[in-house]
């Protein structure tokens, strides 16, 4: 059995603010949909603070991987090219893409409001007031799609005063990064506040030119299909972002409130950090190898690569429209023409240094989003209040990448979606029988819609992929709890959410270079003997494209749809023996809808689609603040049953989705908070996690092979490490001036993972230890305060993410940021 060792105690406390200070402060959450003190909720829940976050330097939802017991977060996914793409799994479940077909597992909530998309849900921490990460489904409240688990952001609410906050930060890759929060009184019933931030930064992976290039030729970027082109500098991984936040609250003490806020992010700049890691002769790269060197096998001979036979590129490389737009290149280094010699693609790639990249294709990440929230609540009596959420939300994206880090066109991924949402929540909260019940009854509608359209260039333009998707889901729900305090020691929950959803899809891949019928040709197929300038019907039949009249088109025509009806229930017991003590178990249930494969490389007769994944779940918990709060200890076991698992696995090349079989997880956290009192306080926590296949399916079963480790019975799942330990000493003191200094440690070390679902060796992200450092000095009076601090402080180097292109001919993946620091002013007034 392998187990999980996982901490991050900053998560349940507030950081200390008093020099003479020996409690524990403790957080107000609404993870039941009322707040609550984070010690009274029967949930496992790690909560954060603005202060504490600022202090560890955690300026997005990904950093909170580190100081989060059994929480894996990654900023990108394989091929997304944009860090604000996040990847979020909270006990081994959740989602590793960023298709719009693929429903994140952990749900990402913005003020309440859930964000549908991975893409936008990492989350610049723009005036931040606290966020809560709810630990196993959380199906009951928040709905489907929170199978993991769900993180609550919840910002700045105004104030009753004219106030201003905000910091200029300077550090490592010539970082740059202004904020502010202003609140401005309209009136005594009329509050406001206006927050901003400004952040660019350079990236950390050199592209270089490769030597002796310009005695080879190679077709422009521009000549391949692509939703974006363009170069944001010879830098990868760099930041240019602009945020923007305004808030509008309406209070006057009487029984109704009202709270408007808009939100707009654009941010343009290089994309996600990738570096080639290995390459292969095999398939694509052998063909193109192979064909250059005009080595053409007998008809029917697939030995030259393993693949499709060279003289596929005989008759033009696919290019923006057409077959035969770009130049054939089969031969051109063993013709009498010395100026039409092509680069190989092999090792010669792959440069001694994490941090640079021959890389010269698309280096541009472009994503605008932006929301508009209004939520009205009534007391409607004196022990119970209505609520009303309306959001609407809308983001466009578009992103541009070279993942073969080479001059060559092999592998150049580009992606453009367009998605809105509406979603409109009602709940009642209220309490009867003087506070011994608290209920919360509620309905929810949600509505989005939008297109993902790929473009992805392999080999040159040998499979030239183009591929627009069109998704809409609508979604209805309806929801309830009651809490039954029994006595003063025994209470009860039960609650449940039924869903209604249902789903429409269109997909129409295509592969405009039409090498299927290149290949056809090649092997004498008679229908397909003439391919310029049409394709005959004939020979679209022959080899299988399913749409008259559309003969490049994998996909079938017309609009898929697919309904899913679920409910998900939850039960809970609470004791209380003591103050400050509470045991609890629960049980509970989250599911995740399905969909439909969109990445196809070969025509169907059918779209492929894949069913809903659910989890039932099992937690006993321990929560208590000992020795006159002094000492803050919680403990949460659990095991979970997680069914009809949906992972991406690589078909050739593409990367699909399928449900791949049960798994068991079975996990311990402890988090602790210590504060002897002068100033002094450790946050520390274990844990204990096993997570692995207890079925799989027949056609998601991996064989262990030279590469990778495999998907069976008995296999870890991905994004699971086994081991994490988390500790955080922080001294607040008075250097006898009336000013305050603090200086904080935090120390993560984190076992080993499987950063994709096959296992691939050379993607295993190794065992890590994190060290983050920070002093900090305010003033007397609290006006300004300034903050010096590293991250990663030993240069600890790892991939957070990648992908085995097997077939395409590399493997390659993200590397972690260096060692970075940071030197911070803030003003407060």
């Amino acid at each position: 059995m392998k187990y999980k060792l996982t901490a991050s105690i900053g998560a349940i406390a507030a950081a200390l603010t008093g020099v003479a200070q020996a409690q524990v402060d403790t957080i107000t959450v609404t993870a039941q949909k009322r707040e609550e003190n984070v010690q009274d909720v029967p949930i496992a829940v790690s909560a954060f603070d603005g202060q504490s976050l600022q202090e560890r330097a955690v300026t997005s939802v990904a950093g909170l991987a580190n100081i989060t017991p059994n929480v894996s977060l990654d900023a990108g996914t394989p091929f997304s090219g944009d860090p604000a793409v996040i990847s979020a799994y909270i006990r081994g479940i959740g989602a590793n893409d960023f298709a719009f077909n693929i429903d994140p597992g952990v749900g990402v909530y913005l003020d309440g409001v859930y964000l549908a998309r991975s893409i936008g849900a990492n989350q610049d921490l723009l005036d931040v007031e606290r966020i809560e990460v709810l630990k196993g489904p959380q199906g009951t409240l928040f709905g489907r799609n929170t199978i993991g688990g769900a993180i609550s952001i919840v910002t700045h609410t105004p104030g009753d005063e004219f106030s201003f906050t905000g910091d200029v930060t300077t550090g490592s890759f010539e970082l740059l990064q202004v904020r502010g929060t202003v609140d401005i009184p309209l009136s005594d019933s009329l509050k406001s506040s206006v927050s901003f931030s400004l952040k660019d930064r350079r990236g950390y992976v050199k592209r270089m030119p490769y030597p002796g290039f310009e005695n080879y030729n190679v077709e422009p970027i521009q000549s391949m299909r692509a939703a974006i082109y363009g170069n944001e500098g010879d830098y990868e991984g760099g930041t240019d972002a602009k945020n923007a936040r305004v808030k509008l609250l309406y209070d006057d003490g009487g029984p109704f409130r009202a709270t408007l806020s808009g939100d707009y992010s654009y941010s343009k700049q290089s994309q996600l950090a990738n570096k080639v890691i290995a390459t292969n002769g095999l398939v694509f790269a052998g063909t193109y190898n192979c064909a250059i060197e005009g080595i053409q096998p007998p008809a029917g001979d697939m030995s030259c690569g393993g693949g499709p036979p060279p003289i596929a590129y005989a008759g033009g490389i696919g290019g923006l429209n057409w077959v035969a737009d770009n130049p054939a290149i089969f031969g051109v280094n063993v013709d009498a023409d010395p100026y039409n010699d092509r680069l190989p693609y092999d090792d010669r790639f792959v440069t001694d240094d994490i941090d640079t990249t021959y890389a010269t294709g698309n280096n541009v990440a472009r994503l605008e989003n932006y929301g508009v929230h209004l939520s009205l609540d009534f007391d409607v009596t004196e022990n119970a209040t209505l609520k009303f959420i309306s959001a609407y939300r809308h983001l466009d994206w578009d992103v541009g990448m070279d993942l073969d880090g080479s001059p060559l066109n092999f592998l150049h991924t580009s992606f453009t979606t367009d998605q809105w949402q509406f979603s409109q929540e009602v709940q009642l909260t209220g309490s009867a029988l003087d506070d011994r019940i608290n209920y919360v009854f509620g309905g929810y509608y949600f509505v989005e819609e939008g297109d993902l359209h790929d473009f992805v260039t392999f080999a040159e333009g040998l499979l030239q992929v183009d591929g627009p998707n069109y998704l809409k889901t609508k979604n209805y729900a309806g929801f309830g709890q009651i809490d039954f305090n029994v006595t003063d020691w025994l209470g009860l929950s039960v609650g449940g959410r039924y869903t209604h959803e249902k789903k429409q899809f269109e997909g129409a891949q295509s592969d405009r270079n039409g090498l299927n019928y290149k290949i056809a040709q090649q092997f004498g197929d008679p229908d397909c003997a003439v391919l310029v300038p049409t394709i005959s019907e004939a020979c679209r039949i022959a080899q299988g494209f399913p749409v008259p009249g559309d003969p490049l088109r994998y996909y079938i025509a017309g609009i898929q749809e697919k309904s899913f009806n679920n409910f998900s229930p939850k039960v809970s017991v609470q004791v209380k023996p003591a103050d400050g003590i509470m045991v609890y178990g629960s049980y509970s249930e989250g599911y995740r809808t399905g969909g439909w494969t969109t990445r196809l490389s070969n025509p169907l007769p059918t779209a492929p689609d894949f069913d809903e994944e659910n989890a039932t779940s099992w937690e006993v918990g321990y929560k208590s603040t000992l020795f006159d709060n002094r000492v803050l200890l919680n403990i949460a076991a659990f095991t979970t049953k997680y069914e009809g698992i949906q992972l991406n696995f690589q078909q050739g090349v593409s990367p699909t989705v399928q449900n791949a079989g049960d798994a068991r997880i079975k996990g311990l956290e402890v988090e602790t908070v210590f504060a002897p009192g002068n100033g002094f306080s450790v946050n520390a926590s274990v844990g204990l996690i096993d997570a692995e296949y207890i079925d799989v399916l027949g056609p998601a079963q991996v064989a262990a092979n030279p590469l990778q480790g495999g998907i069976f019975p008995g296999a870890d799942l991905p994004k699971t490490p086994d081991f994490k330990f988390n500790v955080s000493p922080r001294f607040e003191f008075d250097p006898g001036n009336g000013a305050t200094v603090v200086l904080l440690a935090d120390y993560t070390h984190t076992s080993s993972m499987w950063n994709d679902t096959e296992r691939t060796f050379l993607l295993e992200r190794p065992s890590t230890d994190i060290l983050n450092l920070s002093a900090s000095y305010q003033e007397p009076n609290g006006r300004w305060n300034i903050t010096v601090g590293g991250t990663n402080i030993t240069d600890e180097r790892y991939l957070t993410t990648g992908q085995a292109q097997i077939a395409g001919g590399q493997i390659y993946g993200t590397y972690s940021r260096p060692a970075e620091w940071y030197a911070r002013l803030g003003v407060n007034f």
